[in-house]
């Protein structure tokens, strides 16, 4: 019968090529190839699909010569196997279902995006089904299982890395502190301000990362790792993972002990960065984030073509005692604001006192929840505005270009730390020849970047420049970008008290304040 010859001709009946999710138009957002296939090949096929299909008739597969689709609409996208003509459709529909049904165990919405962002968990999920082409006998709640397992070594890996991580930015807030004192002391003395110095290249990588200044500097305790014991109970048959563990933890402490940072670029940039701000060290139970964050895009000429900054004032209660509270804002900026408060809070004692209430006041504000009360936003092409302004100018020379950039912080309240100008280098010509210079630079040979870093960027700093030639044409060193963290905001609101509703006495509370790039180019 049939299911005999299933059993004796698995190899025909079974093999699963391909699980593919593609757009409507046959684009691959995420696909897992379980036989040797070139991308090409894989593209081809799936750019193929979507014209093979009838409109308007929704059969669950479809043919060629050479292979079957079988597929599942999952709204605007297809969860698509691409199987050999022979193997056995009920059974492909039934591995169908279980791709389907793994979906939604990752992703919250069906959209391309969301897909993307969990492409790697959506792959090791599917390598759970299949293997090799042949359908596991799993079901869902095995592969949830299989795909959650936990990794000692990787705990104890991340641990590490953190705290390499924090070492990193307490010693580059030392550095800077030491850079700065230095500076005033030698202008005090009337001496010619010097260049800085004192930051290696690996120090340098980690400023593009988005760390963020906080008002007071301490240096974080190193965690204690303790490794979990090892069970005596005779021998074990689990699967043991990350066996080479301990290999790889003496490498890392040897690259310690040789004074090397391991610091992996994250590339956070503007929502993530603020997302990822450290705790500051003495948290109230009334606790105040002040974030913001800058989008701006400027010509080469220094034409403002647009800048945006977007603010929040989060407050976080974790004290039900201090639930009914009022906060008092001062608000000294003077750009044209748009302020909005959160939908609970009293507009008009806010209009009318800058103080943000609940519009029922015998209310509390939730507990250890963040909630934000108020936001603004300051949108302008106005030129004088822009924070920290950079001049870019390139000129030709007989074997190349000399080019001379420069910046100058026009907001004087200010202070700009880690910041990072990433001038681009046209490929294949070298490196630049560095002139004079104010801080320190890095070459990136392998992405062609050069990137000027200054750790601090103040009043007492407010220009500086630096000049460099290499083979190339004026329009080879744009776009420019720029990141940069900062401790005080740039439209000037604060909360300057919180008081009880009932009484008006004054409430402890601590408070962090952060400003940080989300774009800053200059075009």
């Amino acid at each position: 019968n049939d299911s005999s010859h299933m059993h004796l001709f698995p190899l025909a009946l079974q093999v699963l090529l391909a699980a593919a999710v593609c757009t409507k138009a046959g684009k691959a957002i995420v696909s897992r190839q379980f036989v040797e296939m070139t991308r090409t090949r894989i593209e081809g096929l799936l750019a193929a699909f979507p014209k093979l299909m009838n409109t308007g008739k929704q059969h669950t597969f479809v043919e060629t010569d050479s292979v079957r689709y079988v597929y599942q609409p999952l709204e605007k996208l297809y969860m698509v196997l691409i199987t050999t003509k022979n193997s056995n459709i009920l059974e492909d529909l039934e591995t169908l279902r279980l791709f389907s049904r793994v979906i939604p165990e990752y992703c919250r919405v069906l959209e391309e995006s969301e897909i993307s962002e969990h492409c790697f968990d959506l792959i090791f999920a599917f390598d759970e089904i299949v293997a090799l082409g042949y359908r596991e006998n799993v079901n869902l709640a095995q592969i949830r299982t299989f795909t959650e397992m936990d990794s000692h070594e990787e705990k104890v890996f991340r641990a590490v890395r953190e705290t390499q991580e924090r070492e990193a930015k307490a010693e580059m807030r030392r550095k800077a502190k030491e850079l700065q004192q230095a500076r005033r002391d030698a202008e005090r003395s009337g001496k010619k301000v010097p260049a800085f110095g004192g930051f290696g290249s690996a120090g340098m990588s980690s400023m593009s990362s988005g760390s963020v200044i906080t008002e007071t500097i301490v240096e974080p305790e190193k965690p204690k790792i303790t490794p979990t014991p090892v069970r005596s109970s005779g021998p074990s048959r689990a699967l043991k993972l990350g066996a080479k563990g301990k290999e790889v933890d003496n490498f890392v402490d040897q690259l310690k002990s040789e004074g090397e940072t391991i610091i992996p670029s994250t590339g956070k940039r503007g929502s993530d960065v603020s997302k990822a701000l450290p705790a500051p060290v003495n948290v109230e139970s009334v606790h105040l984030r002040v974030e913001e964050k800058i989008s701006l895009t400027c010509g080469r000429d220094g034409g403002l073509q647009n800048m945006e900054v977007l603010g929040m004032v989060t407050l976080r209660v974790t004290d039900d005692k201090n639930g009914r509270i009022r906060l008092i804002i001062n608000n000294n900026d003077n750009k044209g604001l748009q302020l909005q408060t959160h939908p609970n809070v009293d507009k008009k004692l806010f209009t009318a006192d800058s103080v943000i209430g609940l519009k029922n006041p015998e209310k509390s504000f939730p507990l250890s929840n963040d909630v934000g009360v108020l936001k603004w936003r300051l949108q302008t092409t106005d030129e004088s505005l822009i924070p920290l302004t950079i001049n870019c100018w390139p000129s030709e020379s007989g074997s190349g270009c000399d080019v001379n950039i420069e910046y100058e912080l026009q907001e004087d309240s200010l202070e700009l730390n880690d910041v990072v100008i990433t001038i681009p280098l046209p490929s294949g010509v070298g490196a630049p020849v560095i002139g004079d210079l104010d801080g320190e630079y890095k070459h990136d040979s392998r992405r062609n970047l050069l990137e000027w870093c200054l750790p601090v960027i103040d009043a007492n700093n407010k220009t500086g420049s630096m000049e460099f030639s290499i083979a190339g044409q004026p329009n080879d060193f744009f776009p420019i970008n720029v990141s940069f963290v900062s401790k005080r905001n740039y439209c000037d609101i604060q909360v300057t008290k919180v008081t009880h509703v009932d009484g008006d006495s004054p409430v402890k509370f601590s408070s962090e304040t952060s400003f940080v790039v989300d774009k800053y180019v200059i075009e």
